[in-house]
């Protein structure tokens, strides 16, 4: 089913109302694989015409899917998974070949994707309504949970599986239908692979439909379809504005999780080994193109060389490389401009007087041209305003910022317009959730990194970093509505 993406795999082709399509444009967009640099497939160039048949699928397919038993779609869901775990090693290497994604990144992601397809499975039984008192005699007050209808999904390419799932499975689960649009940087692991692992599955036609196209061609109508109901976005804050905007205009629901700028905050009585743990896999795992992954390292005079040093270390001592080999840690970064501009904000950190400790430069592979690995770079003596702390690198990058007291810690933690993810180190837990709980972000993790998933957990930003929860219930109310009917069982009295 899903073949080797670089030799046999062909997946130049939309999906909509269950069939495999051409685009109206009659092109497509090549897929490039960042560790080689060769182009490993092409997918469709879709349009607007394109966009409209999914949207008129779906919505036909809809109402017929919520009145689907909650068991029949529990029980699609749970093939889904089975589909997506038997199909495990091939996925990773479909996430190798795609985003540049390490063996590391590609099992996370596998197990994140799974957790969110499991507890999808579980909706369907807990869409239950409720029975309220009323104030009039004789009256009967029925709420019902009923689903929004047609739920837009807009993919990312940084984690592209479960990014996805934690918004397909759901919608698909509650009794929507869905048109997902993923990155063009990540057509198939965040797009065209749900169509294939549904076709493994019992779902009726037209109930999921896949779109691939460029943003700036077909972004608008995919954000503001008329029939779209909500529309769930993850990606960056600037063009996540756009979208909720656009969805607004039609009065879709928005379910946003946009940027972040994540303080890991190691105090004076923190457990300094502990601490650069955490601090390895929160700055580098996937490269650090996490929007929950450690952007800036706020670090107590006291033990500040001490970090710096083993950071320094321990960074440099990571295997980098191709995807494709099996014990790289740090793997290319999606293109060029990413790659450019974050190594553009180490450059004017330097220049502002911060130390490069290690990194900041690429890293050569046999037989590429224009490398694209970025090497792990720990910068000291950062300031809070310089420009690889002050903007969201998404790279493997670690900023490390000094403070004196816990004070100026939170006042430097919050110092951002962002508020997505954070983690603190403390040495005690009390100490250290006293601290969790003055910093202005709508996940924080003590003893522990910013990059923290659980399906079960609600997952929200506040500030530049969204709008909207995702996972659980938080979820299930963003993608259903409360209907309520009302029983007048005994004659009513009227004051006319």
């Amino acid at each position: 089913m899903v073949d080797d993406i670089a030799t046999d795999a062909d997946w130049n082709a939309l999906y909509i109302d269950g069939e495999w399509t051409e685009s109206e444009s009659g092109e497509s967009i090549a897929v490039e694989d960042p560790s080689t640099r060769e182009t490993v497939a092409h997918v469709p160039r879709g349009t607007e015409a394109d966009v409209d048949a999914a949207y008129e699928a779906a919505a036909e397919a809809q109402q017929s899917w919520a009145e689907a038993p909650p068991a029949r779609r529990q029980e699609v869901v749970e093939q889904f998974l089975q589909a997506l775990n038997e199909y495990e090693d091939e996925i990773i290497d479909l996430l190798a070949h795609e985003v540049g994604g390490s063996r590391i990144m590609g099992e996370t992601s596998i197990q994140i994707a799974s957790d969110h397809a499991s507890e999808a499975a579980t909706l369907p039984r807990r869409m239950r309504g409720e029975h309220v008192a009323s104030n009039i005699p004789g009256k009967e007050n029925i709420v019902q949970k009923n689903p929004k209808g047609v739920v837009t999904v807009i993919s990312p390419w940084n984690f592209p599986l479960n990014l996805s799932m934690r918004a397909v499975a759901p919608a698909v689960a509650a009794g929507n239908a869905v048109v997902l649009k993923p990155s063009t940087n990540s057509p198939i692991t965040g797009g065209l692979l749900f169509a294939k692992l549904f076709e493994e599955t019992d779902l009726p036609e037209g109930v999921v439909n896949v779109v691939t196209g460029r943003g700036s061609e077909i972004g608008d109508r995919v954000a503001g379809h008329p029939e779209s109901d909500v529309v769930a976005f993850t990606g960056s804050t600037e063009v996540g504005k756009r979208v909720s905007g656009i969805a607004g205009e039609n009065l879709a629901v928005p379910a946003m999780e946009l940027g972040g700028n994540n303080a890991h905050v190691v105090t004076e009585g923190a457990d300094v080994d502990r601490a650069v743990d955490a601090a390895v896999f929160g700055s580098f795992v996937h490269q650090g193109q996490v929007c929950i992954s450690i952007n800036r390292h706020i670090v107590h005079e006291s033990v500040y060389d001490e970090y710096v040093e083993k950071l320094t270390e321990r960074a440099a001592e990571l295997p980098v490389g191709s995807a494709h080999e099996d014990d790289t840690v740090v793997g290319p970064i999606i293109d060029e401009s990413q790659r450019d501009e974050m190594l553009g904000y180490v450059e004017e950190t330097v220049a502002a007087g911060a130390t490069l400790e290690t990194g900041g430069s690429t890293a050569d592979l046999d037989g590429v041209d224009d490398s694209l690995v970025v090497q792990p770079t720990v910068l000291s003596g950062v300031t809070n305003d310089m420009a690889a702390a002050c903007n969201e690198h998404f790279g493997p990058i670690a900023p490390v910022i000094p403070f004196s007291d816990v004070d100026e810690a939170v006042e430097l933690a919050n110092a951002t317009e962002y508020g997505l993810s954070g983690s603190v180190h403390a040495g005690d837990l009390a100490t250290g959730k006293e601290i969790a709980l003055r910093m202005e972000t709508g996940n924080v993790h003590v003893n522990d990194q910013p990059i923290n998933d659980e399906a079960h957990v609600p997952f929200s930003g506040i500030g530049a970093s969204g709008v909207g929860t995702y996972n659980s219930d938080a979820f299930l109310d963003e993608i259903t509505e409360d209907k309520w009917i009302s029983l007048q069982h005994e004659p009513r009295d009227y004051p006319l």
